[in-house]
C-alpha cells in the first residue's frame, strides 16, 4: 500500500519520519507532504500566507500523480481539513481515509469553526505580530514554523465526490485535556461507515507511538465497504 501523509499546524512531513520507517520496513511506500508555507527554510513568500485551498490543490496533485495502488490518504489534526478536501476531489483515486485525531469537516467547516475555545486562542494570540502567520506554540518540535492563519480559518467547500465509497477510520489519541476530538469520536464510534480506533498517547500520535501507529496503518483493510 502507499500512504501520503499530511502533518497538522506549525508541523511538517519530518512528523511523520518515525512512522514512515516502519511502514517502508514492512514493504509499503510513503510521502509524507511539507504543506506549503511551512518549509524547512521558511515560506517561498511570507506576505502572501496559503490557504486551505493552497494545502488540498498541494495534495490533491500528490494524489492525482500518483499510479501506485491501493493508496491511503492520511491526515493529522489540521490535516484532515486537507485530506478532506482532497479525497472530495479525487477520492475515486483513493482506497482508505485515514484522520489521526484530525478534524473531520462538513461543507462549510473550518478548523476555526470545528476547534476548542483554547485552540482559538492560541491562533489568536500566535498571530499578533502580523495577523498573517501563527506563531509556534510551546512544547513543539524545533523544526516546527509558523502556521498560515489564513489555513485555519477558511470555510471549506465540499461538492460530494460521485466516485465509490471510501472506507474511512479514525485514529483517536484519546481525551487529553483541551481535546476538540472528544465528542466527534463518539459520534463516529456509534457511525457504521466508521472504523474507531484508539492511540491513548495524546494528541501527537506519530511522535509519541509510532510503532503503534504504524501497525494500525499497516492493517488497514482494503476491500470496499
Amino acid at each position: 500500500m502507499k500512504f501520503v501523509m499530511v502533518p497538522g499546524g506549525w508541523q511538517g512531513g519530518w512528523v511523520f519520519d518515525p512512522v514512515a520507517a516502519e511502514l517502508r520496513r514492512a514493504g509499503h511506500r510513503v510521502e509524507a507532504v511539507t504543506l506549503s508555507g511551512l518549509e524547512p527554510d521558511g515560506p517561498v513568500d511570507v506576505d502572501r500566507p496559503p490557504n486551505l485551498d493552497t494545502h488540498i490543490d498541494q495534495v490533491a496533485e500528490i494524489v492525482d500523480r500518483s499510479d501506485e495502488t491501493p493508496l491511503a490518504l492520511c491526515g493529522h489534526s489540521y490535516g484532515g481539513m486537507v485530506i478532506a478536501g482532497a479525497a472530495d476531489r479525487l477520492g475515486d483515486r483513493l482506497d482508505h481515509l485515514v484522520f489521526i485525531d484530525a478534524y473531520v469537516p462538513d461543507d462549510g467547516d473550518s478548523c476555526w469553526s470545528l476547534t476548542s475555545d483554547g485552540f482559538r486562542e492560541t491562533f489568536i494570540n500566535g498571530a499578533r505580530a502580523d495577523g498573517r502567520w501563527v506563531a509556534v506554540p510551546d512544547g513543539l518540535d524545533p523544526r516546527a514554523r509558523p502556521h498560515p492563519m489564513a489555513s485555519f480559518v477558511q470555510s471549506i467547500r465540499l461538492a460530494g465526490n460521485p466516485g465509490r465509497t471510501l472506507r474511512r477510520t479514525y485514529i483517536s489519541g484519546g481525551p487529553w485535556p483541551g481535546s476538540p476530538f472528544v465528542t466527534l469520536t463518539e459520534r463516529l464510534r456509534d457511525d457504521a461507515d466508521w472504523r474507531v480506533h484508539e492511540i491513548p498517547v495524546g494528541h501527537n500520535i506519530a511522535r509519541r507511538d509510532p510503532h503503534t501507529l504504524a501497525s494500525t496503518l499497516a492493517a488497514l483493510p482494503l476491500d470496499t465497504p
